[in-house]
């Protein structure tokens, strides 16, 4: 007797993909759960300032995903959570879930009683760091869902409990464990995301070592509103304004000894960054130092309009060392100029480091029996119909590029289980 087959899709990653491969086949007609590792859904795109093509802010987009699953009973969602098993064939999986505790409940308003109440902070991870939250935070402004969550490295526990006593509606548990949950699926969709790749390896970059080099992530958390400065491009030195910024192009992408591969929005990443600063300092002078700029279809237009900037300069050629201007505090970047010819030195109030795209599986493989390239990028098998991989999990992409692939996973696991 074959095993009953079961209409349910399950999906790993809350970010862009995630959530349109969920509401997607939810309309469709099909349960869906999906599995968020984070306290909260959106992935990278969470993070962003504003987003091609139309460069708005991504709260909006990921809004009305957040209002699609609200309204569909046919879409469970679980974040603090990883998938430990899979297990079973096309049409008939078994999965079990890892449930980490938040703890705090449903009863959570987001008052923020409990974090006026707590003594203790801790380094912000949406802010890379560049300020803190109290071990009792909301993830962000847009955090879906709108929940608080304790930081269990953070957290004094029992011997505070301050913001328990805050709380007027009994929604924190202290004591609140972990727990597993199983299900059955009758496919799979992986969407992973990425994650920005290390400028620490990046050492001639001087990340880390001169105080004014930041990456295109942290940019895009010091022009967003809800980032750690509500929306000022400041020099993390002294906060003071940047007049002149340097931005280096394929920061650990396409070098062997790092990422081999381009990864296909940091130079459009830099172009719409270039105009976040020419917006709050129309005096600002910018450079950018490339290997080859890469504008795919439409965006050509918006290459065009940057470079007829004559605040900003492209200079052809790699970067050979930044090191911090011991007069100024400022930067000093060394490069080749292949057009001009010879090695130019110039000073730069900051730079920005254009780092590419990791995928999150480079550094931690997934329960499932799949193939990876020698980067980490999931290969799909197309004699292994049921499993499937969507985004940045199987390529570097933009958001856009990320929605339509998205759509189409949601239709493959849709096809795994109608022709089983």
């Amino acid at each position: 007797m074959p095993a009953e087959k079961t209409g349910t899709i399950l999906v790993v990653g809350g970010g862009i993909s995630g959530l349109t491969t969920a509401v997607e086949a939810a309309e469709t007609g099909y349960d869906v759960y999906v599995v968020e590792k984070g306290p909260s859904m959106g992935g990278r795109v969470a993070q962003l300032n504003k987003y091609f093509p139309k460069l708005c802010p991504p709260t909006c987009g990921l809004e009305i995903n957040y209002q699609r699953i609200r309204k569909n009973q046919r879409v469970k969602y679980y974040t603090l959570a990883e998938v430990e098993t899979i297990t079973g064939q096309p049409g008939d999986y078994d999965i079990t879930v890892k449930l980490h505790p938040r703890r705090v409940n449903e009863n959570c308003t987001a008052c923020n009683a409990c974090v006026d109440a707590c003594p203790v902070e801790r380094p912000n991870d949406f802010n890379f760091g560049m300020d803190t939250t109290k071990a009792i935070y909301l993830p962000h402004q847009m955090a879906f869902p709108m929940r608080y969550v304790i930081d269990e490295k953070a957290c004094k526990g029992g011997e505070c409990a301050k913001c328990v006593e805050a709380c007027k509606y009994d929604a924190i548990d202290l004591n609140m464990e972990p727990e597993t949950i199983s299900f059955k699926v009758g496919s799979v969709v992986f969407a992973t995301g990425w994650d920005p790749y290390d400028a620490s390896k990046l050492g001639i970059l001087g990340y880390g070592k001169a105080k004014n080099v930041i990456t295109n992530m942290m940019m895009e958390r010091y022009a967003a509103l809800n980032g750690p400065t509500q929306g000022k491009i400041v020099k993390p030195s002294d906060g003071e304004a940047p007049q002149t910024v340097a931005f280096v192009q394929c920061a650990g992408s396409r070098d062997e000894n790092h990422l081999s591969y381009c990864s296909y929005i940091c130079c459009m990443a830099s172009l719409k960054q270039s105009t976040y600063i020419r917006e709050q300092y129309p005096d600002a002078k910018i450079t950018i130092f490339y290997i080859d700029l890469r504008a795919p279809g439409r965006y050509e237009k918006f290459l065009n309009k940057i470079e007829a900037d004559e605040n900003v300069t492209f200079i052809k050629g790699k970067v050979a060392s930044i090191i911090e201007d011991p007069e100024t505090g400022g930067v000093i970047v060394k490069a080749e100029d292949i057009m001009g010819g010879g090695i130019v030195e110039q000073k730069f109030d900051m730079a920005v480091l254009a780092t590419g795209m990791q995928p999150t599986t480079a550094e931690k493989k997934l329960p499932a029996d799949l193939k990876y390239d020698e980067n980490g990028l999931i290969i799909e098998d197309p004699n292994k119909p049921g499993i499937y991989a969507t985004g940045c999990a199987k390529r570097p992409v933009d958001v856009t590029t990320s929605v339509k692939d998205a759509t189409g996973s949601a239709l493959k696991a849709i096809q795994t289980m109608v022709r089983r």
